[in-house]
């Protein structure tokens, strides 16, 4: 099962240090139930990139909550076995927990398959969305508009052979 962690660059840059991802549990995101049924697509890409941009919004939180953190989302797309990553039942549907699972253990960092970060010419909008972050959360429509903002940038895919060259 593909599995999207979100980090920030300095978490990278500590799971490239440990050789894994963790300790854990561990949140990601995943195509679960919950996310087929709010996205209503068969199409597994379309499934995997809706958990992907739901694992960069839970990055963007994580900027949010460390403001000496380069302003990229950060997401590493890992591998695991299917009863590894587990959907708590209980969150359903609802809004905030859509496609997110819980990993027990720390993952070894050898089975991630890529990392997913925000190009340079983001860092603004990212920078900008983090601040707003909070008001959006309490209904601030200018201030979802700028967390918007941030969605519009597309992560750019690298490969885990390059993660020396994006923490260096």
């Amino acid at each position: 099962m593909r599995v999207y962690v979100p980090l920030t660059l300095p978490g990278l840059a500590e799971a490239h240090k440990a050789g894994e991802l963790g300790p854990g549990p561990l949140t990601a995101y995943a195509v679960t139930p919950g996310l087929r049924e709010w996205y209503v697509s068969d199409d597994i890409e379309e499934l995997e990139y809706a958990a992907l941009n739901r694992a960069a919004a839970a990055s963007l939180r994580l900027l949010a909550g460390d403001p000496g953190a380069a302003r990229r989302r950060v997401v590493v797309a890992v591998d695991v076995a299917d009863g590894q990553a587990v959907a708590d039942p209980d969150r359903g549907l609802d809004a905030a927990g859509i496609g997110e699972v819980r990993i027990a253990d720390a993952v070894p960092l050898k089975k991630a398959a890529a990392v997913h970060v925000d190009a340079d010419d983001a860092e603004a909008d990212v920078t900008a969305a983090a601040a707003a972050l909070g008001a959006a959360d309490h209904g601030d429509d200018d201030a979802q508009f700028t967390v918007d903002g941030a969605e519009d940038h597309e992560l750019l895919w690298f490969g885990v052979q390059e993660i020396p060259n994006l923490i260096g």
